[in-house]
């Protein structure tokens, strides 16, 4: 690696090498060269590379305390761990402490050092103040605790002084005694307050990503669906949000909140759901919401509040990608008006909507126009952005013109914490070039009193909260510093000298702008607005599907999307499918064809409604395709009825009609809102008309006369026959005499009444 090739120089730690690194991004800027990025996990080194000052590398854990007072015992612990393949011997863990720098401009290059430099490292303190190794065996690992008296120091004037712990020893290669491995870290010296303090405000930003989806449950309560139950364990106990408030509630900080995240967390305190695959389970982390909002309404009580617009909307995504497409700034201002709701309804406290955050404080004319379009202000930039030529670091507040002031946070100091805070080595060097940035910003011009902002990032890993936490209570002694809140500094007087031009959009960094939402994103969030206002004008109550909808778009240009393309995505299908299904819970019923026979009839169509709530403001139109052949409402090719039905129901909606031919005729149903615009998809079918004529009514009353005329026959004939056969019985009774031997004749021929009465009965 190009940073690990001096032959005499250490492996650089996780934070050298990031200082290292970030030297190119702002070359030329003489106070904050190479201080922008965050530290990177220690590269691997091969064993047989490991010689000079890189055989053993030296790791300072912890440094108490971080800025001493001259009756103070310094203390330092830290590990050496030998990386060769040879043991080392007759090793000591000596302290050096360097000459007083005089600017942040050397603190920078002493940083950016990566090994042991005879003549520019100072002499070892040596005597009582070492520790002795006898053997250090390859690829081992030893811990070390070293004490010094501040008063030992060599300490004669307030100010930064270099700290170097290194080992010293042999080795087979390397039998003369030699420095094998050092490691520097800053000492702020400032023994007595200063007069004129310099005025830090520290932003405490409660951001999370988007969890809360645009679904509720099927239910009149409206259970909200959340994409997943991941927040629950940013709130738990040691979450990264639990100890944002643990530890800020302690701190003199600004707190920076999206309300979006409270919100989130409030709707977790109640009955909710979670998304698990095709289906939802309920929620069960009501107890933990609970326990986090109640600390957080504690924390922020009587402490200045500053609230982000709704779901902290990405504004360079809206600048470079968005405002070209209609209704996006719309939206913004929308959900600038709902965080000051949002704040003082969860919290109780009335926050200021005032400010505007783009990401990592980069601006150009175009950010600044959409920062200031929804209400803002004031817009929290940072000195990488605004490169001041100034031999001190000036004031952060700034006008720019237009009333709007950018508040320049400081480059270093709010990325000082960015890297892997895990590894205690990088924490502790993290903190000592805080602490020591901050007293050489003050000793720069010490009789003039200046206001510097540091604005970390957005969602500091809970390592990087505790080493910002840290670096803060270390300036709790305000020997050189005194907290001041965001709002009080934005009205401090600007320094005259400092620069006040927005710079060009070429000058926006092209890494930023490869991480912003595409212009699909904001063509995704405009169809889902315009059927969502389609959608909301047929409703009887519209509120339970615009809140939920509007907070989800909102969600849709969050600043937590960056780097995250195929999610951001995937969120905003999710949020238009599932509107798309919801407007067709409101649709026709198909329709089979119909058959007409006469001049009159009526046409049903069925709308069907499977929402939860009622609609209105509905129009079912109906057309005849063949008005020649069939009128409809006594006349016209098209007719209308309004609809208006509850949730959960069907109605049956009745046209009449007219046929004046024969034939088949097209009919479309449409669904329209009451301003003319189609809702939903057209249903098609087919009326048969069959008219009947006056011939075809002469022939069947001529076959009902005939069918009458018949039954008459056969009535009279049953009535004669059974006259018949009553008038032979009684002749029978009339003659006993009638030998009883004979055979009646009951042939066709003989008349015999019997014969004659079984025809009858049958």
């Amino acid at each position: 690696m190009a940073e690990a090739a001096d032959n005499q120089g250490t492996v650089p730690s996780p934070a050298r090498r990031w200082l290292r690194r970030a030297a190119s991004l702002v070359a030329g800027t003489p106070l904050l060269a190479g201080l922008l990025q965050g530290p990177a996990a220690p590269p691997a080194m091969a064993a047989d590379d490991a010689s000079g000052s890189r055989t053993v590398s030296v790791s300072l854990d912890t440094l108490a305390p971080t800025a001493p007072l001259e009756s103070d015992t310094l203390t330092i612990s830290g590990t050496v761990t030998n990386q060769s393949k040879q043991a080392v011997t007759d090793a000591t863990v000596d302290l050096r402490v360097g000459p007083r720098m005089t600017s942040r401009s050397e603190i920078d290059q002493v940083s950016g050092r990566t090994g042991f430099r005879p003549g520019s490292d100072p002499a070892a303190l040596g005597g009582a103040h070492t520790v002795k190794i006898p053997r250090l065996a390859a690829g081992l690992s030893k811990e070390f605790t070293l004490s010094v008296p501040v008063s030992k120091l060599g300490l004669k004037d307030a100010g930064v002084y270099q700290l170097g712990v290194s080992l010293s020893g042999r080795t087979v290669a390397q039998p003369g005694g030699q420095v094998l491995g050092i490691e520097r870290t800053f000492l702020p010296y400032q023994p007595e307050a200063t007069e004129k303090k310099t005025q830090l405000t520290s932003l405490w930003p409660l951001v999370s990503s988007a969890h809360v989806s645009a679904e509720t449950g099927s239910d009149d309560q409206q259970t909200p669906v959340f994409e997943n139950d991941d927040l629950a364990a940013e709130l738990a106990p040691g979450g990264r949000l639990e100890q944002m408030v643990a530890l800020g509630k302690d701190l003199p900080v600004t707190w920076v909140i999206d309300p979006d995240l409270l919100a989130t967390v409030d709707a977790m305190t109640g009955s909710y759901r979670v998304k698990a695959g095709t289906d939802t389970v309920p929620g069960t982390n009501q107890a933990v919401a609970e326990r986090w909002l109640d600390s957080l309404e504690k924390a922020v009580a009587g402490r200045k509040v500053v609230a982000l617009p709704f779901a902290d909307p990405d504004i360079a995504s809206l600048a470079h990608r968005g405002k070209d497409v209609p209704g996006s700034l719309s939206h913004l201002q929308l959900a600038t008006e709902l965080a000051a709701r949002t704040v003082e309804t969860t919290l109780h406290v009335t926050p200021s909507t005032d400010f505007s955050w783009p990401v990592d404080g980069a601006v150009d004319p175009s950010i600044m126009d959409v920062a200031t379009s929804a209400g803002a202000h004031k817009v929290i930039a940072r000195s990488d952005t605004f490169q001041d030529d100034l031999p001190y670091t000036p004031t952060a507040a700034r006008p720019i013109g237009g009333g709007t002031t950018a508040i320049v946070s400081d480059a270093y100091l709010s990325t000082a914490f960015e890297g892997d805070m895990v590894r205690t080595g990088n924490s502790t060097l993290a903190v000592q070039e805080f602490l020591a940035q901050s007293l050489a910003v003050t000793l720069e011009q010490p009789d003039e009193q200046r206001s510097v902002v540091v604005a970390p990032q957005r969602m500091p890993t809970t390592a990087q909260a505790q080493s910002m936490a840290t670096a803060l209570h270390g300036l709790a002694a305000q020997r050189w510093t005194q907290p001041l809140d965001l709002i009080a500094a934005a009205a401090v007087k600007p320094d005259p000298d400092a620069t006040t031009k927005v710079p060009s959009a070429s000058r926006y960094p092209q890494e930023l702008r490869k991480q912003e939402l595409p212009v699909e994103a904001f063509r995704d969030m405009k169809a889902t607005r315009e059927e969502l206002d389609e959608f909301k004008v047929i409703l009887t109550q519209p509120d339970r599907v615009v809140t939920p909808f509007g907070n989800a778009i909102s969600r849709e240009m969050s600043t937590s999307w960056r780097g995250q393309g195929p999610s951001a995505s995937l969120y905003r299908i999710g949020v238009l499918n599932y509107l798309r299904g919801l407007t067709k819970e409101v649709e026709l019923i198909d329709k089979s064809d119909l058959m007409l026979s006469g001049r009159s009839a009526t046409i049903p169509v069925t709308v069907q409604n499977r929402l939860l709530q009622g609609v209105d403001h509905l129009v079912l139109r109906l057309t005849s395709g063949n008005k020649t052949r069939l009128q409809l409402d006594g006349g016209v090719a098209i007719a209308e009825r309004p609809v208006v039905i509850n949730g959960g129901h069907s109605q049956s909606v009745k046209f009449t009609a007219s046929a004046n031919a024969n034939g088949p005729v097209p009919m479309t149903a449409q669904l329209f809102t009451e301003d003319g615009k189609p809702y939903g998809e057209p249903i098609t079918f087919t009326v048969k008309v069959s008219e009947i004529t006056s011939t075809v009514m002469l022939v069947l009353a001529g076959g009902v006369l005939l069918l009458v005329l018949a039954g008459v026959r056969m009535y009279t004939q049953r009535k004669r026959a059974a006259a018949k056969n009553a008038e032979a019985e009684a002749a029978e009774d009339d003659d006993p005499e009638q030998p009883s031997d004979l055979t009646p004749d009951t042939g066709p021929e003989s008349g015999d009444p019997s014969g004659a009465s079984e025809k009858v009965d049958r």
